[in-house]
């Protein structure tokens, strides 16, 4: 529970009587396993949270005792019955919450009890299975309602006679029914500003004419068509959300409007004034006949000519990602001069302009990934194109080169996603130009880019000069690293993050000491069988050393400067050796240092796969016996050996003696006495 505290208070969470929790005037009983409201808790609680609970009842004498209460939730109990007379004490309730009851089962009893609130501001009455008759009922007399919530429920109808009476509604919650058919329900709801009609069946809207309207939540039905009512009314309308629906053609929107912000993602839509085939449709139209009661309408569309009489001067936002366009309109982008971010990835795109017609002179964002781009067209003249540009997508196309100076008129670039692509840079001048070729030569407001999975090969020259990059992934180019890291000498002050994942690296003679400001390094993929000499001397802060071959870690690491200096190192999918996990203990012990996939590492013994922090006896054992000093080891061999033998030697001598002392005797001529 968030609270905030007053001035000069000294508040803190303290017991109450009942097993819940005060702070200030806010008593929190939630998940205490109540059956009924405590009637222990204090007189002068205002706001009172019953969540998690067990009620059934709210009874006519549950709330006699809180007469200063106006917030009140009973979210996830049982609820089934709120008696008529429960709320004639609290008069100044605003804010009730009955998300997750049983309400439909007496809905008519708790519709008497609701309208005995004169002050009721917020009602959520969602997950209480009910449907739009009982709706109807519960919400009847509550003209103060500002706020009403009745999603996740079984309404499939709404009509005129569902919310009548609510004039001061401005938030409209009726997501996740099973809503199929609206008939004129929101047209007495003339303060009505925010409508979520979101995951319901809504099969098309037209006619569609709440000017009142800000904000529009129709994501997730299965809509075909939009169709805005055709007069040159002014609609307040700034958030349409048609995303995830079936449309087929783009919305005929309102003619005046305040629309910033289109939501179009994962539908069906296309643009018909050219096929890809070259076939014009210029002199087709489509009617749309609108059976409305006894009346019926037929309206004509140009399909080509959607926008023809909307105003989307103050659009800024516009996502139509994930559908099927392949192609634009003329003049589609020159009606939006305010556009900032525009998505039209994963389309069928295969060409995209850019002309001073259509200059997107406040365009921040484009993303044109995962299209089907072959050409990428440039008509510049003595003005400026996407002068406002810090963000290009370009990823997962067909690309082999963009035109020449495209960047000389994007003066703000930070990030270029050029990823999946068939490009090659363009190299230092003076060497032979590879054509075709990405020339990003002097863009020195670029900080990101991207050309993993770009087939780079042998990267040589300067094709980095006049850069400043922060972050560079080169990433599943798999012949990239075939000579030394020279072409990178214009990166080493700035370059901080660097990704070679998957890029074929065995040579652990490759030299990184140059690239003195890099902070994170991404080796993973790769075959490495030790760690590189060179990055000993940097400090990195993040390495990434996932799916090599590496069977152990320099033992000394952890006391390196790398190892200083690093705080997040990835290790998992190597084949570690068991019996050399020195290395491993003392990154344990390292200050500051976190292994992210920890859980992941294992190390090999024989065909065991291990964790290296619980290798059993056995194994400790065999590996004491592969690491022991080899000289110890031949010692303690040899030594029951050398024993025996001078064991023997001293029986035969003791039972030779006599026989050994009387030869010497004779061979010496010396008597003596035996």
């Amino acid at each position: 529970l968030a609270v905030g505290w007053g001035s000069g208070m000294d508040a803190a969470w303290v017991p109450s009587p009942g097993g819940c929790e005060l702070v200030q005037r806010i008593m929190d009983c939630t998940g205490r396993w109540l059956s009924s409201i405590p009637g222990n808790l204090r007189g002068d609680t205002e706001e009172l949270f019953l969540d998690d609970n067990t009620i059934r009842l709210l009874g006519n004498a549950s709330l006699l005792l809180y007469p200063q209460l106006w917030h009140l939730s009973l979210a996830r109990n049982r609820l089934e019955l709120i008696e008529p007379g429960a709320f004639l004490s609290s008069q100044r309730l605003e804010v009730l919450s009955l998300t997750d009851n049983l309400l439909f089962t007496n809905y008519s009893l708790t519709a008497a009890a609701l309208s005995a609130l004169p002050a009721l501001r917020m009602l959520d009455l969602a997950g209480n299975q009910l449907r739009e008759d009982m709706v109807s009922v519960l919400v009847s007399n509550l003209s103060s309602l500002e706020s009403l919530s009745v999603a996740r429920n079984a309404i499939m109808r709404l009509d005129s006679s569902t919310f009548t009476n609510l004039t001061q509604l401005l938030e409209l919650n009726l997501e996740k029914n099973y809503i199929f058919e609206i008939d004129n329900a929101f047209e007495g709801l003339q303060r009505l500003q925010m409508l979520n009609i979101a995951y319901n069946y809504l099969p098309c809207l037209v006619g569609f004419g709440l000017t009142q309207l800000r904000v529009l939540n129709a994501s997730n039905n299965i809509i075909e068509w939009f169709l805005t009512l055709e007069n040159d009314d002014l609609f307040e309308l700034e958030v349409l959300d048609l995303s995830h629906n079936r449309l087929l053609f783009f919305p005929v929107l309102p003619r005046q409007s305040k629309l910033h912000s289109l939501l179009l993602q994962d539908n069906r839509m296309s643009f018909y004034q050219r096929l890809p085939n070259g076939t014009s449709l210029a002199n087709v139209t489509v009617q749309f006949l609108i059976i409305d009661g006894n009346s019926t309408n037929i309206t004509t569309v140009r399909l080509w000519e959607e926008l023809c009489h909307s105003n989307l001067s103050s659009l800024r936002f516009l996502d139509m990602s994930q559908n099927q366009v392949w192609g634009l309109p003329d003049d589609f982008l020159a009606q939006m001069p305010s556009l900032t971010h525009l998505k039209l990835n994963q389309n069928c795109l295969e060409a995209f302009h850019l002309s001073e017609e259509d200059p997107l002179a406040m365009l921040t964002e484009l993303d044109l990934s995962q299209n089907q781009l072959v050409e990428l067209g440039l008509k510049v003249g003595v003005g400026g194109i996407l002068p406002n540009l810090q963000l290009f997508n370009l990823s997962t196309n067909r690309l082999q080169a963009l035109p020449p100076g495209i960047f000389t008129h994007t003066r703000k670039i930070t990030t270029l996603d050029l990823s999946r692509n068939r490009v090659h840079l363009c190299p230092q001048p003076g060497e032979a130009e590879s054509t075709p070729c990405v020339d990003i030569r002097g863009v020195g407001t670029l900080s990101h880019l991207s050309l993993a999975g770009c087939g780079l090969q042998g990267m040589g020259g300067r094709p980095f000069q006049g850069t400043s990059l922060l972050h560079l992934d080169l990433s599943d180019n798999r012949q990239l690293l075939s000579g030394d890291l020279g072409w990178l000498q214009d990166l080493v002050l700035t370059l901080q993050v660097l990704s070679l994942r998957n890029t074929s690296l065995s040579s652990t003679a490759l030299d990184f000491s140059a690239l003195s400001s890099l902070v994170r390094l991404d080796l993973s993929g790769n075959s490495l069988s030790a760690l590189p000499g060179s990055l000993g001397a940097l400090r990195l802060r993040s390495l990434d050393l996932r799916d090599n071959c590496l069977p152990a870690l320099p033992p000394a690491l952890a006391r390196a400067p790398l190892g200083r200096s690093l705080r997040e190192l990835y290790l998992s999918r190597n084949p570690y050796n068991c019996c050399t996990l020195g290395w491993w203990d003392a990154l344990q012990r390292a200050e500051g240092l976190r292994v992210p996939d920890g859980r992941e590492v294992t190390c090999r013994h024989g065909s065991r796969a291990l964790r290296p922090g619980a290798l059993p006896q056995p194994v400790l054992h065999s590996c004491r016996w592969q690491t022991a000093d080899m000289a110890l080891l031949y010692l303690v061999l040899a030594l029951p050996t050398c024993l025996t033998l001078l064991v023997a030697f001293v029986v035969v001598f003791l039972m030779l003696k006599d026989k050994l002392l009387k030869m010497v005797k004779t061979r010496c001529g010396v008597s003596g006495s035996y």
